[in-house]
């Protein structure tokens, strides 16, 4: 791609993410789904990785999506309207232990059940805290993301927390480790929704995915 190309991408990003953001859904079975309008991409992690805090920061509002320093808060699919254009899907964070056994159950449950049926569905953002890479948990995922054959492309969040000699090694190892994952996206984007680092590529990924769509 030409940096003529990448600069587009980059304006389109941007350009997407600039209107109008908007909460219009919430779902916590298969049957609260809202109907497949738009083009969706879906945010996942860990609790505590930072979803939230990277929607914000790549829909350049403060409040869209809520913070909680409590573990295991979003307990539901939460659907935004992107410019009337795109649906953004923050999905129940995953691996905290105190949340009660069957919660947990159910979560997956719906989790497993709209990433098998929504063909809207463009790609996950698989977020991964920059600090510790993969956990097993995190890789439980990837099968399973794997082998619903769904697009996902792991973003690293808090990357101001790494040392600049850190970074190269830290994408490095994951992306070797997703080489060998039929449904991963090849690139590793780094990002921090303290300063921003990495925000403008997240969106031009998006944008690229519209494109694609054709939206």
């Amino acid at each position: 791609m030409t940096q003529a190309e990448d600069d587009a991408l980059t304006e389109a990003g941007r350009l997407l993410f600039a209107g109008n953001a908007d909460f219009f859904a919430a779902a916590q079975t298969l049957e609260r789904l809202p109907p497949m309008e738009r083009v969706e991409i879906a945010f996942a992690g860990r609790s505590n990785v930072g979803k939230s805090s990277l929607i914000n920061a790549l829909t350049g509002r403060n409040t869209l999506a809520r913070i909680s320093h409590t573990p295991g808060r979003t307990q539901q699919l939460n659907f935004f309207d992107i410019g009337g254009r795109l649906t953004l899907v923050d999905m129940p964070g995953y691996g905290y232990a105190k949340v009660e056994k069957a919660k947990v159950e159910a979560w997956t449950d719906l989790i497993h059940a709209y990433l098998k049926g929504r063909s809207c569905l463009a790609r996950v953002f698989m977020l991964v805290d920059a600090r510790h890479g993969f956990k097993s948990i995190d890789t439980d995922v990837l099968d399973g993301l794997d082998k619903a054959a769904v697009s996902y492309q792991v973003v690293l969040t808090k990357g101001d927390s790494l040392k600049k000699g850190e970074v190269a090694a830290r994408i490095a190892g994951i992306e070797a480790a997703l080489a060998r994952r039929p449904a991963a996206f090849p690139q590793v984007l780094l990002t921090s929704s303290r300063d921003d680092q990495g925000v403008p590529e997240l969106r031009a990924a998006v944008a690229r995915l519209m494109a694609e769509r054709g939206a």
